[in-house]
């Protein structure tokens, strides 16, 4: 069936736009937090960079993932965007693990603490103009969440749309 251009494949999206639709909302996230960075002023901190890998790596599967479908190669795409979801509960897990330093319900990692390799006679001109960047300290927060806890729910939004689209690319080619 098509409605468009969105080709509708019997029970669902075909494998086409669900890749396409899992780069898009990983390119959307991700864009997401560089605005709160670089608009907001709102600086990340090492786990929050660590979680934003996945994003990355998604965006770029989603896009080879849809190529390698139009060139038929549908068992390779399933597989790549299966591990990009695999990747994505990882990325939960860290989310989650993020969360709970903020929260003080455990120690976060020693480099969330701040900077490093700063020479004892700059100490205090460095001091002045450096400002650090907690783990342990959520800058912002919506509806009780930091970005670390919006994260748990929207990586495994995407660890389950990852899942969808590497089923449907498995199943074969979509039937109109």
């Amino acid at each position: 069936m098509t409605t468009g251009s969105l080709r509708i494949a019997p029970g669902g999206l075909a494998a086409e736009a669900l890749f396409a639709l899992f780069a898009l909302a990983s390119a959307g996230v991700l864009g997401t937090a560089l605005a709160f960075e670089h608009l907001g002023g709102l600086q990340p901190c090492p786990l929050c960079l660590q979680q934003r890998i996945a994003y990355y790596f998604a965006i770029a599967i989603g896009l080879i993932g849809l190529a390698m479908l139009r060139t038929g190669r549908r068992g390779f795409a399933g597989i790549l965007i299966g591990l990009a979801a695999v990747g994505f509960l990882a990325n939960s897990g860290l989310a989650i693990y993020h969360s709970g330093v903020e929260w003080h319900w455990w120690l976060g990692p020693t480099d969330c603490a701040g900077g490093s390799g700063v020479s004892t006679g700059s100490l205090i001109d460095n001091l002045s103009t450096t400002k650090v960047v907690r783990c342990d300290e959520a800058q912002w927060r919506f509806l009780g969440l930091s970005f670390a806890g919006w994260n748990v729910p929207i990586s495994l939004g995407l660890a389950a749309l990852g899942f969808v689209a590497a089923r449907r690319a498995l199943q074969g080619p979509d039937v109109e």
